[in-house]
């Protein structure tokens, strides 16, 4: 995509971000705020040997292995020693740590993807972010990070394997260079459980672990294998020019207007995919996320029509390549258009499913925070009450666009309908018919209009409450999120 592609993308909602009154607040007076994105994929199916006792073995597409592509570099050349590192996991506050024991400088790191379930569902996902992994597998010195398939993995490699020459995208800074996690130590392939097979071979440690796996045991002791892997793999990339939309309405209150009240939602879909069984290869995502960006502009509007001005000032962030990682949320939180220090919350609205009548709502993060007794109230004012996370294992405090936020130490939250009564029915009949298919239209005969105005008119009195109250909002103290990206209030 051309940069003018991509401002024509981002027209819509700046025109309406115009027509609901609010005013630029992305680049050189403008509603853009231009996002460079670094877009990279494996460019062919590589090779990767492993060699024990001195006899060399190559692993096989498909079967064993799929690569992962280096943002860093076109072509990776690496044959080092094998480090198995249990999960990959380093937690100080939980006084464990898989790299105890060995040491893997300059050797290549096998770790487990995802985390033991003796940790909290937000946790674990923190716990179990690839990206995270990358990072301490960088601190420690590894040079590369190879992910062996978990059994039970949400994503099974049978399923990679249909998608492991897709796109993946980093935001890249003024230089080109992409924003990575861990520099210097790519993660150069996934293995199936056959892959880890021929890796670890009779190595009695791996045996030893994936018996542990299998009864449930949190922790596994990590081991020097007596394998070394050869990794020949290529990656293309290329630039691509986007933008995130923002606009302001500015604060009234000559002590607070400077602080910025952020809302969010993501523009991007997943574009063009597999055809369905009408032969409809367009992914338009009306649930997810054309639902959120309306409520944004809705909730714009709603400012705009009380006729009171807000204390503090209310930015209207629509984000870009959310689909992709979240980028847009993250380099707008690396790179924000006003005072990092100065943005106290964020508000985020994705994939709204409106197709029932909803008698509770979900707010994850809330509980976090000062925001938890901010959105109880407001919940009320729609007749409903907070419920709990009814799917704690899928991560989606960390799945969002507000987690970008979280990560810079901002109290943030992000609200569904819930899921009590009919909730839970309807919505996982979404997630298996519509998510992230051609199906999710605007023509669903099931979306129900007066449940968007709900959804809407929760999110505006949380902005409002926020935006117009004596204090900031703050982490509780001792949050384990706030604490870890050192939030006001956490300590």
């Amino acid at each position: 995509a051309t940069y003018s592609a991509a401002m024509s993308y981002s027209g819509e909602p700046a025109s309406q971000y115009y027509a609901a009154g609010l005013r630029p607040a992305g680049d050189k007076g403008s509603y853009l705020q231009a996002v460079p994105l670094l877009s990279y994929r494996p460019a062919d199916k590589g090779t990767l040997t492993v060699t024990r006792g001195g006899t060399p073995v190559t692993l096989e597409f498909g079967k064993d292995y799929i690569p992962g592509g280096d943002p860093e570099k076109l072509s990776t050349l690496i044959d080092a020693g094998v480090v198995f590192a249990g999960y990959g996991i380093v937690a100080p506050q939980y006084k464990r740590d898989d790299y105890k024991g060995v040491d893997v400088k300059g050797k290549i790191v096998a770790i487990f993807g995802g985390a033991p379930g003796s940790f909290d569902g937000e946790e674990r996902a923190h716990f179990g972010s690839n990206a995270n992994k990358a990072a301490i597998a960088a601190s420690k010195g590894a040079a590369g990070v190879i992910l062996i398939e978990t059994p039970g993995s949400r994503r099974p490699f049978a399923q990679m394997v249909d998608f492991w020459d897709e796109w993946r995208m980093t935001w890249a800074d003024a230089q080109g260079n992409g924003h990575l996690p861990a520099k210097g130590t790519p993660t150069l392939a996934s293995l199936s459980t056959a892959g880890a097979a021929k890796l670890f071979g009779d190595d009695k440690g791996w045996a030893a672990a994936t018996k542990a796996v299998a009864d449930g045991k949190p922790v596994l002791k990590s081991f020097a294998t007596r394998a070394t892997l050869a990794a020949a793999l290529k990656t293309e990339r290329k630039m691509v020019m986007s933008s995130n939309v923002a606009g302001i309405i500015p604060g009234s209150d000559p002590a607070l207007k400077d602080e910025v009240v952020v809302l969010t939602a993501h523009l991007d879909h997943v574009g063009v995919g597999r055809a369905d069984a009408k032969g409809d290869t367009i992914y338009n995502g009306a649930m997810d996320n054309a639902m959120g960006i309306a409520s944004l502009i809705e909730e714009a509007k709603r400012f705009r029509d009380s006729g009171k001005a807000p204390r503090r000032s209310v930015m209207f962030l629509a984000v870009t390549a959310e689909e992709k990682g979240l980028i847009g949320a993250d380099y707008f939180a690396h790179n924000p258009t006003v005072p990092k220090d100065k943005i106290v919350a964020n508000v985020n609205l994705d994939m709204p499913v409106i197709t029932y009548k909803f008698e509770d709502m979900i707010a994850f993060g809330a509980a976090r925070s000062t925001l938890g007794d901010i959105v109880a109230r407001a919940t009320a004012t729609v007749g409903v009450g907070v419920g709990t996370d009814p799917m704690p294992e899928q991560g989606f405090f960390v799945r969002s666009d507000h987690y970008r936020f979280v990560q810079q130490g901002v109290p943030s939250v992000f609200l569904w309908p819930g899921m009590a009564g009919v909730g839970r029915e309807a919505f996982d009949r979404f997630l298996t018919t519509r998510y992230h298919r051609a199906s999710d239209e605007i023509t669903n005969p099931e979306i129900l209009w007066d449940q968007g105005v709900r959804f809407i008119e929760a999110n505006y009195v949380i902005a409002r409450e926020i935006a117009d109250a004596d204090a900031r909002p703050a982490w509780k103290k001792g949050d384990f999120f706030g604490t870890l990206y050192n939030g006001y209030g956490a300590k």
